[in-house]
């Protein structure tokens, strides 16, 4: 497995993740195909400006255009003041292999080891068991349950906090 940037030729990835109502079935359904473009577009500028970790998950380094995933880091405004914030997906075929986890375990040792990004939070859905069992065997604590906002849909989820440089697993 290896992670690489988010690039312009990824629409169909996100379209594949972002748009299929099973792949958001836990973030409150599928997003409109529209605007996925730009979605890339701008992910690929946050990237590019290192503001943002977008990383596509690649299963075999020997077949690069194959992409099972993304795994994201960033950091946002919440009501508590800055938050970093890490999350992923992996596509049903790739799901149930393990590389969501080695995924979520590769970058978080890239912060701990470039010592960026602080304390991390992620905030599976309550109903993700396999998403709030990669936080639990990772070494995240559970902080809470509580309401959050993705795509302007407030969703329950499970709040996890971990600090990559004393608590990764």
């Amino acid at each position: 497995m290896q992670l690489r940037n988010v690039e312009l030729g990824d629409v169909d990835a996100y379209v594949r993740m972002r748009c299929d109502p099973v792949m958001m079935a836990d973030l409150g359904g599928p997003l409109p195909r529209a605007g996925m473009e730009d979605k890339v577009r701008r992910d690929v500028h946050r990237v590019a400006a290192d503001l943002d970790w977008i990383k596509m998950v690649v299963p075999d380094p020997a077949a690069p255009e194959v992409v099972a995933g993304t795994v994201t880091l960033w950091s946002h405004e919440s009501d508590d003041g800055p938050m970093s914030e890490i999350g992923w997906m992996v596509l049903p075929e790739h799901q149930g292999r393990g590389l969501a986890k080695l995924a979520v375990r590769t970058l978080l040792e890239q912060a701990r080891d470039e010592g960026r990004w602080g304390l991390v939070h992620a905030f599976p859905a309550t109903g993700n068991g396999a998403s709030n069992g990669i936080c639990r065997s990772l070494g995240f604590r559970f902080v809470a349950g509580r309401e959050v906002t993705f795509a302007d849909r407030v969703l329950s989820a499970n709040h996890w906090a971990i600090d990559p440089s004393t608590a990764l697993i």
